[in-house]
């Protein structure tokens, strides 16, 4: 078996960049003026892995999330890593968007990605493991194939591959 080249798809998120990327993004609100005097804040729960934005109406919300986005980007952040909720109401006439951040393969994503792979016609081997996705083969050429045909693929989450050996 020692024959055998492999690497892992996974879907994950570097948290210490979306942290920074927050923190730029809220010294940004901080500074501008159509923001001053304004209840916008913006939280991260890390536990539940979701990010909270607050502010006084949609249209500040929305300028809230274009610069979160911009300094994510920026960051190397993937904009592919949230899916955001609907803007709710919330206290004292603010309004409130909650935007999931994602980590890990989830089944029905990490059995599409199998299938590709398998549909291909590649000669490569896939293998659900968890929250990732296990590409094996005898040669590194064809996992190198293989990573340039997901990359060509859209799957709507954002895949980094790992562990190549």
């Amino acid at each position: 078996m020692a024959d055998q080249c492999s690497f892992d798809i996974v879907s994950e998120v570097n948290m210490q960049e979306l942290k920074n990327a927050l923190d730029q993004a809220t010294k940004e609100i901080r500074q501008r003026f159509d923001f001053k005097d304004s209840k916008t804040d913006i939280s991260l729960k890390e536990k539940e892995k979701e990010l909270v934005v607050l502010s006084d109406d949609e249209y500040k919300l929305r300028a809230v999330q274009e610069i979160i986005n911009a300094k994510c980007v920026k960051r190397g952040v993937s904009l592919k890593a949230f899916s955001h909720g609907a803007i709710e109401p919330a206290l004292s006439g603010t309004v409130r968007q909650v935007a999931k951040i994602q980590s890990g393969l989830a089944s029905e994503k990490a059995k599409e990605i199998s299938k590709s792979i398998k549909d291909s016609k590649l000669k490569v081997q896939a293998q659900i493991q968890g929250e990732q996705v296990r590409v094996l083969s005898k040669s590194k050429d064809e996992l190198q194939s293989a990573i340039a045909f997901l990359r060509g693929k859209d799957f709507g989450i954002d895949l980094q591959f790992t562990n190549y050996r």
